[in-house]
This record gives C-alpha cells, sequence and structure tokens, in this order.
C-alpha cells in the first residue's frame, strides 16, 4: 500500500506540473498565435523556399530541367549587367531611406512635441496620400517632373528657365524622389513613436542644467530616438530596393533597378531559375546591408553618448 502510494506520487506530481505548463500564460500566448504564425508561416516562407528551389535548376525553353546547378547564381554574381543593377539599386535604396529620414524626422518631431491635443489629427493628416492608389502617386509626379509638367512650367513662369528641361524625369534622381515620397509617412511613424517613449523629465533636467534647444537635442532626443530611426530606415529600405513599378515609370533607361531585371526574366524572359537566383542574391546583399547600416548607426548612437 505504502509503495503504490509512493509511486503514485511521482505520477501525481508530473501530471500537476503539466496541467500548471498547459495554463501557463506562456503556453497561453503560444496557443494564441500558433494560427497566425502557421498561416504566415505558409504564406511567407513557402514562397521563398520555392524561389529558393528554382535558383538551382535550369530553364530548357518551356519545361524546367531540376538537375542541380549553380550556373544560375555564377550569371548573378559575374555578370556586369547584373552587378551594376544591384549596385544602382543599392544605392537608390540608401539614398531613399537617408532622404526620407532626414524629411520625415522635423515632421515626427513636430507632431510629438508640438502636436498637443491635436498629435492624433496630424496622423491623420499624413496617411490622405495613402487613399489613393501607389500608381496614381507615381504617376503625379511624372506629371510634375515632365517636360511640360508642373515643374517646368513653373520655373519658365519665373523665368529661371527658357526652355523646359529634359533632365527632372526618367534619370535616378526621379526615382528618388518619387520613392521617397512615397515612403515619407512610414518613416514618419516608427520616429514619432520613438520620440513619445522619451521621458519628458530628461528634458526638462537638461534644461534645468543650463542646455540650450540643440544641445539637449543632442544629448537626449537624437540618441533615445534612434530605435525609431534604425526602423524607419530599415521599412524604407528593404522594400524600394525591390521596387519595379517607380522605375519603369518615372527611371527610364539611367533608372532602372534590379527588380526590372527580376520581373522581365519572370516574364518575357522566361529564364524562372536566373530570375530566382538573382532574386536570392539580392535578398542575401539586402539582409547584409540592412545588419551593417544597424550596427553603423547603433554604434554611432553609443558613441555619442
Amino acid at each position: 500500500m505504502t509503495a503504490a502510494a509512493e509511486g503514485s506520487q511521482p505520477l501525481g506530481l508530473r501530471g500537476r506540473q503539466r496541467t500548471s505548463l498547459l495554463q501557463s500564460e506562456a503556453a497561453q500566448g503560444f496557443a494564441l498565435i500558433s494560427p497566425t504564425f502557421l498561416y504566415a508561416l505558409v504564406l511567407l516562407v513557402m514562397p521563398i523556399l520555392v524561389v529558393v528551389a528554382h535558383s538551382f535548376w535550369t530553364q530548357n525553353y518551356l519545361t524546367i530541367d531540376r538537375t542541380f546547378t549553380l550556373a544560375n547564381y555564377r550569371i548573378a554574381v559575374t555578370e556586369p549587367i547584373y552587378l551594376d543593377l544591384l549596385m544602382r539599386s543599392l544605392w537608390i535604396s540608401l539614398l531613399v531611406s537617408f532622404f526620407t529620414v532626414v524629411l520625415a524626422y522635423p515632421i515626427a518631431f513636430y507632431i510629438s512635441f508640438h502636436g498637443g491635443r491635436h498629435k492624433g489629427l496630424w496622423l491623420f493628416l499624413i496617411t490622405i496620400p495613402f487613399w489613393t492608389s501607389y500608381l496614381l502617386r507615381v504617376m503625379s509626379w511624372k506629371v510634375i517632373l515632365g517636360y511640360n509638367g508642373v515643374l517646368n512650367s513653373g520655373l519658365m513662369g519665373l523665368g529661371i528657365i527658357k526652355e523646359p528641361s529634359t533632365a527632372l524625369l526618367y534619370n535616378t534622381s526621379a526615382v528618388v524622389i518619387t520613392l521617397t515620397h512615397a515612403w515619407a509617412a512610414f518613416a514618419i511613424l516608427p520616429i514619432f513613436v520613438s520620440l513619445e517613449k522619451i521621458d519628458r523629465s530628461l528634458i526638462e533636467a537638461a534644461t534645468d542644467l543650463g542646455d540650450g534647444p540643440l544641445r539637449r537635442f543632442l544629448r537626449i532626443t537624437l540618441p533615445l530616438s534612434v530605435p525609431g530611426i534604425v526602423s524607419a530606415i530599415l521599412i524604407v529600405m528593404i522594400p524600394t530596393v525591390g521596387d519595379f513599378v517607380t522605375p519603369k515609370l518615372v527611371g527610364g533607361k539611367d533608372g532602372v533597378m534590379i527588380a526590372n531585371a527580376i520581373q522581365a526574366l519572370f516574364g518575357k524572359g522566361a529564364n524562372w531559375p536566373l530570375g530566382a537566383a538573382l532574386s536570392v542574391t539580392t535578398m542575401l546583399v539586402v539582409t547584409a546591408m540592412a545588419a551593417s547600416t544597424v550596427l553603423i548607426i547603433r554604434s554611432a548612437a553609443r558613441l555619442a553618448r
């Protein structure tokens, strides 16, 4: 009888531990997010795996040869035209990220520190351009920067130029301007959230100790808002590398990016394996560039402190 009781005690203890584990907040939280996680896993990871698999195959006209090969990656990393497009795409994404954050930060700063009870209204107004389609916003810049567009007409009306300029459209600058406008709101919001989290008593303490506005900004506001800046840069940088609509509409031959080549290979080029290899290569390069950017910004923020 005693032996039976002693044998059943560990089983009862294990049962209570198992029940306690199932009733824990961690288990309940995992059970809550697991359907969404699996759904996201299927929709996000599976397409990437399909693209990676295609990158190791070969296209023979209308059929796919599934024999393993690295020939597509050799072309992707050695062909000058693809390297040039990739470098141009990375450069454009860096420029767009820089100008977007530079323009977004003052707006987010004003809303956070001077918006008062109208902060919600300001954030609402920022989202108004997104009520229209992305294609329509890109086309509006084509109208503004065109040969007979708004900007040329305004400059001619002011007497600054005598005839319309052709240097405003169908180049890298047009792509940078259009993408900067298109992603501005996505940079404002994370910076605003980061600024909102700053303890205002720190700024008051710096004021009491004699720091001026510029010194308070450089020593307190800017370092503490670095997470928002990093988030804004990543949010803008990663999608712009893969944009092919904007370069096609306003970039011309000087604004073509790597995504246009990938889109052509999956379309008229009918070479899915090479397009997949270019996609995977671009993803790896962008990941490395994003990680390097984060490390550089965080290191600079630590040195500034």
